[in-house]
């Protein structure tokens, strides 16, 4: 697996990654079970951008001390539309979070230790995918035909979908886990055990984590293929990716307070799909280029976003 990445970007890399993870733990625990306000969610939520743009810096510093500018603009031009198009999935990750919040009655208060735990297995599960991915495209071209066809269907599958409410009453895993496990009718605080009548039982909260991690597996295999249609760069697949998932906690709460005005996204990431698979579909005869193909995509967002907002539905005037 061929990177242009030095040996201490990629130590500098896991040990940020660590860092990072140290300390949202830490505050998660100092802060203790409690409502995400809007406020600490946009604070976050910039706290996290600023340090991927301020990493991307640091990848073009490195990449233009042994190649030159060209290739340093190249490679953080990479970055930059593999985190924008990670992060714009993330988008559509998160509505499916808010929706397995909504029907298991999920208190704000214990969103947070659920999302953080879904965070890190994440990484971990696109850490091992991504390896993988870019071992397998290095090995076997024809992978990236595989990954286009994948995506372009992915893309038309989740247009058809969009503006359906999925039926989690009949969801195969919620059932069979229903049916493995006896499941308390109340939450526990933040415990995902309880005890009732004298036998330890879960809680429904071991069930949300249970449908985050199978979201997440989901997604990633949704997600990932996307990314190496803009680089083949293990390491620009990889931090591209991660950066866009740490700051998902936050953006989950500042989402979920606006989710109704952007009911149009998952159109929008349904035409990016398509793009990204058709793009890797031609891979081989037709190049184009990653300012292009950031360009494309901010354009289907911008647009997206914009009529969203222009045709949110309005809510009912308050009573006096």
């Amino acid at each position: 697996m061929d990177t242009i990445a030095p040996t201490w970007l990629w130590l500098f890399f896991v040990a940020s990654v660590l860092v990072a993870l140290f300390v949202d733990f830490v505050v998660l625990r100092k802060q203790g079970a409690h409502s995400v306000s809007v406020k600490e969610a946009i604070n976050w939520s910039l706290i996290w951008v600023a340090l991927s743009f301020a990493f991307n810096g640091l990848f073009w510093w490195a990449v233009y001390q042994d190649h030159g500018t060209a290739v340093a603009n190249t490679k953080s031009m990479e970055f930059l539309t593999g985190y924008l198009i990670e992060k714009s999935l993330a988008v559509d990750n998160i509505f499916v979070f808010l929706m397995i919040f909504t029907y298991f009655a999920v208190p704000p208060e214990f969103q947070k230790r659920v999302l953080m735990i879904g965070i890190v297995g994440a990484i971990v599960l696109r850490t091992v995918m991504i390896l993988l991915g870019s071992w397998l495209i290095s090995e076997f071209h024809w992978v990236l035909y595989v990954f286009g066809a994948f995506l372009l269907l992915t893309g038309i599958k989740m247009w058809w979908a969009a503006g359906k409410e999925p039926d989690l009453e009949n969801n195969p895993a919620l059932k069979l886990l229903r049916r493995w496990l006896p499941v308390s009718k109340n939450f526990d605080g933040e415990k995902f055990f309880t005890v009732e009548n004298g036998k330890r039982i879960a809680t429904p909260l071991l069930m949300v984590i249970a449908l985050v991690g199978l979201t997440d597996v989901i997604f990633a295999v949704d997600s990932i293929p996307a990314i190496f249609a803009i680089t083949s760069d293990p390491f620009i697949v990889l931090t591209s990716n991660i950066f866009a998932i740490l700051g998902l906690r936050a953006m989950y709460f500042l989402l979920a307070a606006v989710a109704a005005k952007f009911h149009l996204l998952s159109y929008g990431l349904a035409v990016i799909l398509v793009f990204i698979g058709t793009k890797m579909l031609l891979i081989d005869f037709i190049k184009i280029p990653v300012f292009l193909s950031l360009g494309v995509v901010v354009a289907i967002l911008a647009i997206t976003m914009v009529w969203s907002v222009r045709t949110a539905p309005k809510l009912p005037p308050a009573r006096g």
